[in-house]
This record gives structure tokens, C-alpha cells and sequence, in this order.
């Protein structure tokens, strides 16, 4: 870890902000921050379900950025919201480009991470010629083996405590496919059972994203709605595998050839094996690759945080 850690820039609040319709029944909640004219950027926020926050926007210099976040299909200020209709990783990806023409950026820095990096992969593979630099962390790229090593077998035995809660709403003969079982009553009329489904879920996630417990993670899905939002999206886009081919983000990562980038990932990060991560980087060497000693899945943790904000910098001219 750098011995001048670097820590989140201070708050700012938007210079622009409004709802874009989309399509579909589909309006997403966007925000514009830093400096207009500056470095174009587009974050891309977690879940999927989550949302941008402050937190995220600080991740730029805002004297050298001009940054977009938004929430995407279904989260946060968006509407309809916790919506699962016309809502999939290619909706998304549409959804970044109508935002970039409607900003009139050629091209722009695009970052994302945990289901961020999997959403900000899909695009850049799918629009390389709009992407000036791509920095992604807690790179996700939704195969099959890396759901069920989180929902199935894997992490359980990391945390068996944990995991035991998670089961809980969950019959025994149910627990072949968890995915499936929890699909059922988050999308079911039993309110009481969704929301139980909802906490169960929403707090598996919050209590193993980080390598020491934070009491920010731990907990952060309290509200009934919010929770319910989250595990709602988080469960449909993955039950669906992301409306991905088995293996396709790193099978086409030959279409990031030509594009600078930073691959940021915590050495013990449980929800996103770094094997995944490292594979990135052997499929796009042209990528800065750091693998952070110390360090588990989310964005706050200080040696993660450090080399997000170093990739903002340097592809700002900064460093």
C-alpha cells in the first residue's frame, strides 16, 4: 500500500441532474458533478439493485472531471421502482450510451465495480470506441461457477455462521438451487415472506464484502424497501446469469485491446474470486493490474480506495 494513501476528495454536490425516459416504462435518475467541459467520466454503481451515492461521486478530482452517475433500471430515484420488467444488463448498456449522446461526450472514462465491472466489461465491449480509459474493481464476470461460489457452496464455508442465517428462510428441500428459492418469494404476493427473503439476502452481502466487519456494510439495507429493491434486482439479473453466454466478458476481452485501463481487485475478496481478475488481466494486458494485500471486496477499504482514486488521477493528467 502507498505510503501517501490517498483518501475520497470532499463532497460536491451535482451541477446538473434529472430523469432520463429510457424506454420501456423506464425513466433513470441522472446526476452531473465536478467541472462541465472537464474529463467526461460515467460511474457505474454495484448490486445490481444498488445505487450511486455520495461516496461514489468523490472518487474524482471534480476540478479535472466531469462525471455522470445515475441509477440505473429499477434502483435508487429511478422508476418504476424495484421494476424487473425490460430490466437486463443490455437494457443497461443502452441506457449508458443514450446518456453519453445526450451529454455529447465522444468518448468517456468508464467506471465500475463489483456487478459495476461486469456492467462497465458489457459495454465496453460492446461501444470500444467510446471508451477513452475503463478502471474497474471487484471484476465480476458472472459465470456460472462464480454465482454458485457465492450462493450455492463456496463462501458458505468461509463463513458458516453467516451462512446458516442465510438459509434460514429457506426449507431444506429448497436448498439445491438457493437462487431459485429465493426468486420465488422475492417475486411472490406474501410480503412478510419477501421482505424476510429480502433482509436474508441483502445482509449475506453487506457481511462478507469486507475483509474486517464494518458496521457501514454490515447493515446497510434496513429499510424494508430498499432491501426489498436490491434483492429483487441483485436476484433477477442473477438468476438469469445477466442475460450473459457462459464466460463471454472475458471470451470477448479481446475487444479492450486498444483501451487503457486499471484492474483493481483485494487479495481476499470473497463475493469476486480473484481468479477471475487475474484472468482479466491475462486476456487485456494492457491494463495496470493490482491484486491489494489486506483487502476484501468493497470500494471503502483503504488499500482499494488508494488505487481507485491513483487511476482517476492519473487518467486526468493528475500524476
Amino acid at each position: 500500500m502507498s505510503e501517501n494513501l490517498r483518501t475520497l476528495y470532499p463532497e460536491i454536490e451535482p451541477f446538473d441532474s434529472g430523469m432520463l425516459d429510457v424506454g420501456d416504462g423506464h425513466q433513470i435518475y441522472w446526476e452531473r458533478v465536478g467541472t462541465k467541459g472537464a474529463k467526461p467520466a460515467v460511474f457505474l454503481h454495484g448490486g445490481p439493485g444498488g445505487g450511486a451515492s455520495v461516496k461514489h461521486r468523490r472518487q474524482f478530482d471534480p476540478a479535472l472531471y466531469d462525471v455522470i452517475l445515475f441509477d440505473q433500471r429499477g434502483c435508487g430515484r429511478s422508476r418504476p421502482y424495484a421494476s424487473l420488467e425490460a430490466n437486463t444488463t443490455w437494457h443497461l448498456v443502452a441506457d449508458i450510451e443514450r446518456l453519453r449522446q445526450m451529454c455529447g461526450f465522444e468518448k468517456w472514462l468508464v467506471f465500475g465495480g463489483s456487478w459495476g465491472s461486469t456492467l462497465a466489461l458489457a459495454y465496453a465491449e460492446t461501444h470500444p470506441e467510446h471508451v477513452s480509459e475503463l478502471v474497474v474493481r471487484g471484476i465480476y464476470t458472472l459465470t456460472r461457477a462464480e454465482l454458485e461460489w457465492y450462493y450455492q457452496f463456496g463462501v458458505s464455508e468461509m463463513f458458516p455462521d453467516k451462512w446458516e442465517r442465510f438459509l434460514a428462510p429457506i426449507p431444506e428441500a429448497e436448498h439445491g438451487d438457493l437462487m431459485a428459492a429465493y426468486r420465488k418469494r422475492l417475486v411472490g404476493d406474501d410480503r412478510a415472506a419477501q421482505i424476510e427473503a429480502a433482509r436474508a439476502w441483502s445482509q449475506w452481502e453487506g457481511e462478507t464484502i469486507t475483509l474486517l466487519p464494518e458496521p457501514e456494510t454490515s447493515d446497510p439495507f434496513g429499510e424494508e424497501d430498499y432491501a426489498l429493491a436490491f434483492a429483487r434486482i441483485e436476484n433477477h439479473f442473477f438468476v438469469h446469469a445477466g442475460w450473459l453466454e457462459d464466460g463471454q466478458l472475458l471470451r470477448d476481452a479481446g475487444r479492450l485491446k486498444d483501451i487503457p485501463g486499471t484492474i483493481v481487485h483485494g487479495r481476499y475478496d470473497m463475493p469476486c474470486p480473484a481468479k477471475y481478475a487475474w484472468a482479466l488481466h491475462k486476456a487485456w494486458p494492457k491494463a495496470e493490474f493490482h491484486l491489494v494485500e489486506g483487502a476484501g471486496h468493497a470500494f471503502s477499504e483503504p488499500g482499494i480506495l488508494d488505487r481507485l482514486i491513483r487511476a482517476t488521477d492519473k487518467y486526468a493528467g493528475k500524476m
